[in-house]
């Protein structure tokens, strides 16, 4: 179980989030929606540890996560992808993948980056993330240097290196921002498949409603940093509060008026 107990954060006088109370079960795909400004992608850095909470507590699985940094949560089962990709542009395809692989494997032994035993699993490590590359339909292109790829490769190996770090928790903070509509589809069956392993948490943070629709198990809604709805997607998407605050119904519903 993942939960944020009274989860705050101030910019000054900005309360950017406030005091937000959620727990996220495994086999679960939360969506985390509102308009924009609603402290969506700054619930998700208090949570992925890229801001220090003013106030509240993470935790994961009982343990205490809220002053780690960020490399310790993801080493705790945090995985995070961003609205910008976060790659190794130098390196290609594959040595991308394998870092993770090697970061994975490393953690689990918890013997560090021991660089003679690394090359000794060497043929191990590339094994696995070319599978890897495989279930993302990029092994063709894993001598690629990751420079040269078009934005959508970018997010599909973003993808990629989550799964090589075998995270408890997938955080995707708007996986089809700046996709085609042709690309698009890519990413979103890679999360359906995520979603079939029942063991997993999977947070989204999504603008467009009908991949919430689609993919979302629950909704959690946030205005101006507060919680203000949280309930299957149906019940969610109706509920007068969403109707005006995310999808301006009732605004529009005046100006008709007037």
């Amino acid at each position: 179980m993942l939960e944020t107990r009274d989860l705050t954060i101030r910019f000054g006088g900005h309360v950017a989030v406030n005091a937000v109370s959620c727990a996220f079960a495994p086999g679960t795909l939360t969506a985390i929606v509102g308009p924009n400004g609603a402290g969506k992608t700054t619930y998700f850095n208090l949570i992925s540890g890229q801001l220090r909470a003013s106030a509240g507590t993470v935790t994961l699985g009982g343990r205490d996560l809220t002053g780690q940094a960020p490399s310790a949560r993801t080493r705790a089962g945090l995985g995070r992808a961003f609205q910008l990709t976060n790659l190794f542009p130098g390196l290609t395809v594959l040595e991308n993948v394998r870092l993770a692989v090697q970061a994975t494997r490393a953690g689990a032994h918890r013997r560090g980056l021991n660089l003679w035993s690394i090359w000794s699993d060497h043929r191990a490590l590339t094994e696995r993330a070319e599978a890897i590359l495989h279930t993302v339909s990029m092994l063709e292109r894993r001598d690629t240097p990751v420079a040269s790829l078009p934005h959508g490769d970018q997010r599909k190996l973003e993808v990629a290196l989550l799964m090589a770090l075998e995270p408890q928790v997938y955080m995707f903070d708007e996986p089809t921002a700046g996709m085609g509509h042709d690309e698009a589809p890519v990413i979103l069956n890679l999360i359906r498949e995520l979603k079939k392993d029942k063991t997993k948490i999977i947070l989204l943070v999504e603008h467009k409603m009908d991949v919430v629709r689609e993919l979302a198990d629950r909704i959690i809604v946030l205005t101006n940093g507060t919680l203000v709805a949280d309930g299957a997607p149906a019940e969610v998407i109706a509920s007068p509060v969403v109707q005006e605050a995310y999808l301006g119904v009732a605004k529009d519903a005046d100006r008709e008026a007037a």
